[in-house]
């Protein structure tokens, strides 16, 4: 796999990774009342839903890909636009991430909790169908290629896990701050707005 896409699979990936969004959030809420350990591993179920998902999309889209043009088209487009949805919906947001867990659940609980929301992420489903293509060679080795970039995602998530619990433990005054959140907000928006654009001028290669 070509080094360079690669360079910009990164930082494209990683503003998908950390933006605000569900999984994320609860790794926020869950570090602040039961500890940075214990969210991080709770967070690994997260990872094993998107293992799956990336499993599907490396099995089924290698072959749509190399078949027809015309839906690769379509795909580029569907990531791009739900990219700058994301983007535009993020940036118009005045809410801050923090809320109040009233429950208390164990390591188990938390982990099927994170599981089935990843599962059942749109977003999640979204990227492993619309955005991992666009940075497949597929006149290379395609499920190689597919490898190395769900783990590089996978690698980034549990990045964004560690962030967010740390953000829960130690910065929760600042996000409910609305000036604070908002700015938080869009910087994210602006990353995805940027990968989205630049989605659009991906060639199949």
């Amino acid at each position: 796999m070509e080094i360079l896409k690669l360079l910009f699979f990164i930082p494209a990936c990683f503003a998908l990774n950390i933006a605000p969004g569900p999984n994320n959030l609860m790794s926020m809420n869950n570090a602040r009342c039961y500890g940075f350990k214990t969210t991080v591993i709770a967070g690994l179920s997260r990872i094993v839903a998107f293992s799956l998902m990336i499993v599907l999309s490396a099995s089924g889209l290698a072959v749509v890909l190399h078949t027809s043009e015309k839906l690769f088209f379509i795909i580029k487009l569907l990531g791009a636009a739900y990219l700058l949805w994301i983007a535009f919906n993020l940036w118009c947001s005045n809410r801050h991430p923090v809320t109040e867990i009233t429950e208390t659940l164990s390591l188990l609980d938390l982990a099927k909790q994170e599981f089935l929301l990843a599962a059942g992420n749109p977003k999640a489903i979204l990227i492993f169908t619309a955005f991992l293509p666009q940075f497949i060679d597929i006149s290379d080795r395609v499920n190689e290629q597919f490898l190395i970039l769900g783990s590089t995602f996978l690698i980034l998530e549990m990045a964004a896990i560690s962030i967010y619990a740390l953000f829960g433990m130690y910065l929760r005054q600042w996000f409910t701050k609305p000036k604070m959140a908002k700015c938080f907000n869009r910087v994210c928006a602006t990353f995805l707005a940027i990968s989205g654009v630049n989605l659009l001028f991906t060639r199949q290669q």
